[in-house]
């Protein structure tokens, strides 16, 4: 395949904003590689734009025609090769706005509907170091101490012991709980 062209190479330019490069099919049936890196948090009308623009350049007449061929910081998020644009643009929109979190969450839901900024703020619980974590954070947040010598009578402080691992799971039985690099993330479902 020829790849002369720089700016139409398969190398994503720097920076982490979510990405996809777009390739012309008639370029590609033609042996030649023709396509471009889109940033995908944009507005679509934008995107639309860009694609229009990388075929209008193809050295095949009619090219029409374009599949992602690769794609760029979307984290656990799978593209397909023919995934409509405005669903790339809101899951890019929602990872570029929330990060890894909105990532991995856009992974459990279905509909694009269920994609909403409004939708994800509802469901997310947070990201915590474990599951521990966050049921010690919950207890905390109840106004307890999670010290039994800070509230049960010193006789009884000794055998006193919370269940975290337990609590934990109790706490996330009804949750959608997905672990990535920065930490576990957790969904109301």
């Amino acid at each position: 395949m020829d790849t002369s062209d720089p700016q139409l190479s398969p190398k994503p330019p720097d920076g982490d904003p979510p990405r996809i490069y777009v390739a012309s099919l008639s370029d590609y049936n033609a042996g030649r590689l023709h396509g471009r890196w889109i940033i995908a948090a944009q507005d679509i009308e934008a995107v639309w734009a860009e694609v229009n623009s990388m075929l209008d350049a193809s050295r095949e007449p009619n090219a029409e025609e374009w599949a992602i061929h690769d794609y760029d910081n979307f984290g656990p998020v799978r593209l397909s090769e023919y995934e409509r644009l405005d669903r790339v643009v809101q899951i890019a929109h929602g990872i570029a706005e929330h990060g890894e979190p909105y990532a991995y969450w856009a992974t459990t839901v279905t509909g694009d509907d269920s994609l909403s900024p409004e939708r994800f703020a509802d469901a997310y619980v947070g990201t915590y170091e474990s599951l521990t974590d966050y049921a010690e954070q919950f207890v905390d947040g109840l106004g307890s101490d999670s010290d039994p010598s800070e509230w049960a009578p010193p006789f009884l402080a000794a055998f006193v012991r919370i269940d975290w691992d337990g609590l934990a799971e109790a706490l996330t039985t009804d949750c959608i709980v997905e672990r990535g690099p920065s930490g576990v993330h957790i969904f109301e479902s």
